[in-house]
């Protein structure tokens, strides 16, 4: 466990911290659609800690000064896009607090690096938007320097922050409307934690992780996010800044002063938009979107001579994507709803694209279900309501959904949304599809054991509260004070002659032992079936079952 860091370590956590970035660049690009919808969030942000990673290597000395001097003066340099350079600004903080240690960091002093990375941070930003990788900066600072002084251990204080991280990213779609229209986090965001989660692995000794996961990315009650297809259906003119400007600024004029500096922020802000304008009078760094990069430049050079400009068709960057993402675009794709881990994961096996979590106790909008189904990009999406009362929504969905061919398929529960994902075949049209998967629905009988919530007399039963009822999807059918006697009485009532197979999808009050030792007592009594028993982390229903 760690208690302190040195400079070495702090090396390493750099290190790996980019490392990961790198594996997760192509993830964060395509989550990319603020400041506009140019998918080059990650790649920016990895091609600065590259820069951090070059100048820190070159670097001899293991004085925590001369390391944290290193890790900010590369940053600065390779800083690219709006991400990069708040990056490098945060970077920037962090190393100010840190560089100045002799030999080792605790988690206090650490949280107050963090705290100073977002002071810097915003301060680089002319106009700060929350719901951007700042609002995860702060978030993160905040809630670490409350807990530094409980949590010790470097493994337990980022455990902690990397949490608190999650949140935060979790919101920003409830802070930034392009976001939620986009059904994405922000990419930045996801960026930072990744490097957060980098530097956590390189102390833990964890192998770090290949791919983004779903908590990185996923907020409320959405399972996950989509890539940020949806903004094929955006209009370039919602592209206010057509070109990402950059530029240093070195060899200042012996006139230039830190007003100067401070006035050719104004200036700029004047002809554009994310606006950073960082640096003293050795070195300035210059990031705009604007519509005119020439005047930028004239204002630039009144202050000193010009290095490494860089200007971006940010409309040429948007139309290549709209057209990648065209060009991807298959004929029909799938959307289910459901509630269950496991049952999420069965659906994505089955080539589901989109899952909306959502069942029983929470009926999805028609506006939810259209939002997802836009996401899918495809021509025809078949829609599996899985639930008798979200039917009618996703009826609704279709007037909601432009370009797109909306097919309900009427499933009322999970088994009947397997079935109907089954008789998918992308060889077939979306008629003979559709055609298919409804036929499939009468081939499942589906039965479900839950609790009682009440006293109450329904169906010529006396039920009290508390009671492990089960029911198919009109009444209930069987009762007792076990999960076992009632799962075995409700397969007596509804298995017929010619069904085959018995499947169980055990919720998540259930163990799998127990889930296993209901199958095997199943298969005794029933030896012509075949039995099988599945994870479906559902709530509400301790089991839910097919016949087929």
């Amino acid at each position: 466990m760690h208690k302190t860091i040195n400079s070495n370590e702090f090396r390493k956590m750099i290190l790996v911290g980019a490392k990961q970035l790198e594996l997760n660049r192509a993830k964060v690009d395509a989550l990319n659609v603020f400041p506009v919808p140019d998918g080059d969030t990650g790649t920016n942000m990895s091609l600065t800690m590259q820069s951090c990673i070059k100048e820190m290597t070159a670097c001899q000395s293991n004085a925590f000064s001369e390391v944290c001097n290193s890790i900010s003066k590369g940053a600065l340099k390779g800083a690219r896009g709006n991400s990069g350079v708040i990056l490098s600004q945060i970077l920037k903080g962090i190393c100010s607090v840190v560089g100045k240690q002799e030999k080792e960091v605790d988690t206090k002093t650490f949280a107050k690096a963090l705290e100073a990375g977002t002071k810097v941070a915003y301060s680089a930003v002319s106009v700060p938007k929350e719901g951007t990788i700042l609002t995860v900066i702060r978030m993160m600072s905040e809630h670490a320097v409350k807990v530094a002084a409980k949590k010790k251990t470097f493994e337990e204080f980022f455990k902690d922050v990397i949490e608190e991280g999650d949140r935060a990213l979790a919101l920003t779609p409830t802070l930034l409307p392009v976001l939620k229209k986009a059904g994405v986090v922000d990419s930045g965001g996801v960026g930072l934690m990744t490097i957060i989660k980098g530097f956590a692995a390189e102390l833990t000794g964890e192998e770090i992780a290949e791919s983004v996961t779903e908590a990185d990315v996923s907020q409320g009650s959405e399972s996950e996010f989509g890539d940020n297809s949806s903004i094929i259906a955006m209009e370039l003119s919602e592209i206010q800044y057509a070109y990402c400007t950059e530029f240093f600024i070195i060899n200042m004029k012996k006139s230039t002063t830190l007003s100067a500096i401070d006035r050719l922020r104004e200036k700029l802000m004047a002809i554009g938009d994310s606006v950073i304008c960082i640096g003293d009078l050795e070195l300035v760094k210059v990031h705009v979107h604007t519509n005119q990069p020439g005047k930028a430049l004239t204002y630039a050079l009144e202050l000193g001579e010009l290095e490494r400009p860089k200007i971006e068709n940010m409309l040429e960057q948007n139309r290549q994507l709209r057209a990648q993402l065209e060009a991807e675009k298959k004929e029909m794709g799938m959307l289910a709803i459901c509630t269950g881990a496991g049952l999420s994961e069965i659906f994505k096996d089955l080539s589901v694209d989109h899952i909306i979590e959502g069942g029983q106790t929470m009926n999805p909008s028609a506006s939810d279900i259209a939002d997802a189904a836009k996401r899918i990009n495809a021509e025809h999406i078949f829609v599996f309501p899985n639930n008798k009362n979200i039917i009618l929504a996703a009826e609704q969905a279709k007037n909601l959904v432009e370009n797109k061919t909306i097919h309900v398929i009427p499933t009322k529960n999970v088994p009947q949304g397997f079935a109907a994902a089954l008789e998918f075949n992308p060889e077939m049209s979306a008629v003979e599809n559709k055609t298919n998967m409804i036929h499939a629905l009468d081939n499942v009988k589906v039965g479900q054991v839950t609790y009682a919530v009440r006293n109450t007399s329904l169906n010529g039963f006396s039920i009290k509260e508390g009671d492990i009822i089960g029911l198919d999807d009109k009444k209930i059918l069987a009762k007792s004070q076990s999960l076992e006697e009632t799962m075995m009485k409700l397969i007596a009532r509804m298995k017929e002659d010619f069904h085959q197979v018995i499947t169980l999808y055990y919720g998540e009050d259930v163990k799998e032992e127990e889930a296993e030792a209901l199958c095997a007592a199943i298969a005794e009594k029933y030896p012509d079936c075949d039995v099988d028993f599945h994870n479906g982390g559902q709530s509400v229903y301790y089991y839910i079952m097919s016949l087929e």
